[in-house]
């Protein structure tokens, strides 16, 4: 039975509402999974006459990746459920006349604002007196620049809501392939007793981007890459493959799991940080046959000397049973050459006994895991070359699961579409919870900190290249390389 919850997105008429959550809203609404009493407010402050509106919401629609196939039908009665709401979020009389609009029930607010109004429009709410047990509150990143300003922003919302109430966004979470690592790992006795030190090398998180500051040049210098990308998307990626097998598949028992794993994180301050972390920015460059500028030199940009990362590669290690001396390799960047995001797991070498094979001709064995662009699963074996010959050849050969191919009776819905969905369930399995944000945020500082304090140099690397020569040393003084997304 579909749950009866109403969806209130403040700062609907913003960038995110029109490109990514109406967009995901009316898939959910084609696959008939909101319930039918189910209302959708795009409150915002009046940029959009009621026409004009609904015309920019049905263009990002039609042309949204999110969608499938758009239906005329469709669309007049998803129009039905959508309301908007002209008024000031950080007014309780505002909020009131909303709420009476609605008539009350299961709401979630989605808070698609700067974090610098979260304050007023959750004083807001609570003087307007419509915060209940049946209400949510959904934020998106970024949430603090450090430990410390999270603390700040953490504890603004827990003077209106408690920490059942609130669903933090990390769009990553929502991936299709994201969701299926604990599948792999968990329903899969093949993995899981390998899944230790004893037979894994290595690990490498990769998430490069080919395009740049993309017009917030003003907001990125603020964060960069280690804030922007690592804090969250890449740590939570490390968490659901170095994860325990949580008690019960309940939102709490996973959550813990990956707290344990954040705790665990070896800690990379002063004393370490040159070996174990490298930070670059981009110069200009060509991507896709195409000149673009460096950092400095975009249209936007405002400080000449900024020495903000836009990449950021990691050694990192986790300090328990299982995962000692296993590095995981994280790295993200912009104007790379090409984009892509996966996981790699190398595993060890073979105690290897045919006499007529050269050991150096063997590839270990790896699991790949795509992100994107090309969702799916790549598990490398060597096989013997078939052939008369009396020498033993081998080859690596990729058993390749594409699950657009493995899955084409079966749409792969959107990261918002899942999480939209699991907020209306009050599912809260895919948001993180605020012990998790802390750790991280805990240990993202010490790096920040260990840069300072070493004045550790922000390396310039081309545009349409993989990232500072160092990146590539990271690995190489271990014995070991980045795998390429062309050698997939």
């Amino acid at each position: 039975m579909l749950n009866a919850c109403n969806i209130v997105i403040v700062g609907g008429e913003g960038d995110l509402a029109f490109r990514k959550l109406y967009p995901a809203l009316y898939s959910l609404h084609c696959e008939n999974l909101l319930a039918e009493t189910t209302k959708i407010v795009g409150f915002g402050r009046g940029g959009y006459e009621n026409e004009a509106f609904f015309e920019a919401m049905r263009d990002w629609t039609e042309k949204s990746d999110y969608v499938k196939e758009f239906d005329k039908k469709n669309w007049q009665s998803f129009c039905k459920r959508v309301i908007q709401f002209v008024g000031d979020a950080t007014k309780g009389e505002d909020i009131k006349a909303l709420d009476t609009q609605l008539g009350g029930g299961d709401t979630v607010f989605f808070l698609s604002t700067p974090p610098s109004i979260f304050a007023p429009i959750c004083n807001a709410m609570g003087e307007a007196g419509v915060v209940t047990e049946r209400t949510r509150l959904l934020v998106e990143k970024p949430l603090g620049t450090s430990q410390e300003t999270f603390n700040e922003i953490n504890d603004t919302l827990f003077k209106t809501f408690d920490e059942h109430q609130i669903y933090r966004i990390d769009h990553y979470l929502g991936k299709e392939t994201v969701q299926n690592l604990l599948a792999l790992r968990f329903a899969n006795i093949l993995f899981e007793p390998l899944w230790n030190r004893n037979y894994i090398d290595h690990v490498q998180v990769t998430v490069a981007e080919t395009v740049g500051s993309g017009g917030r040049w003003s907001y990125y210098d603020e964060s960069g890459a280690l804030r922007d990308m690592v804090q969250n998307h890449l740590l939570q990626l490390v968490c659901l493959v170095a994860m325990e097998f949580p008690a019960r598949n309940k939102p709490d028992d996973i959550r813990d799991e990956k707290l344990k794993v954040i705790r665990s994180l070896k800690d990379i301050g002063a004393h370490n940080v040159r070996d174990t972390t490298v930070k670059g920015q981009y110069v200009s460059g060509s991507v896709d046959n195409e000149i673009v500028p460096g950092y400095k030199e975009e249209k936007d940009a405002t400080d000449t000397n900024s020495d903000t990362d836009t990449f950021v590669a990691i050694k990192a290690e986790i300090e328990n049973a299982r995962w000692a001396g296993v590095p995981f390799y994280l790295r993200t960047g912009k104007r790379m050459s090409q984009r892509f995001s996966e996981i790699v797991i190398q595993f060890k070498p073979v105690v290897f006994k045919f006499i007529d094979v050269n050991p150096n001709d063997i590839n270990n064995n790896r699991l790949v895991i795509r992100l994107q662009p090309n969702e799916g699963i790549e598990l490398n074996l060597m096989n013997k070359v078939p052939g008369l010959s009396e020498s033993f050849s081998l080859q690596n050969v990729g058993l390749n699961l594409s699950f657009e191919e493995a899955f084409e009776e079966h749409r792969s819905p959107s990261a918002y579409e899942r999480l939209l969905l699991d907020v209306t369930r009050g599912d809260q399995t895919l948001f993180m919870r605020s012990d998790e944000l802390r750790g991280a945020w805990r240990w993202v500082d010490g790096i920040i900190e260990g840069w300072e304090q070493t004045r550790q140099p922000t390396q310039g690397y081309r545009a349409g290249s993989m990232g500072p020569d160092d990146s590539l040393a990271l690995m190489i003084k271990d014995g070991r390389r980045w795998m390429e997304f062309d050698e997939q």
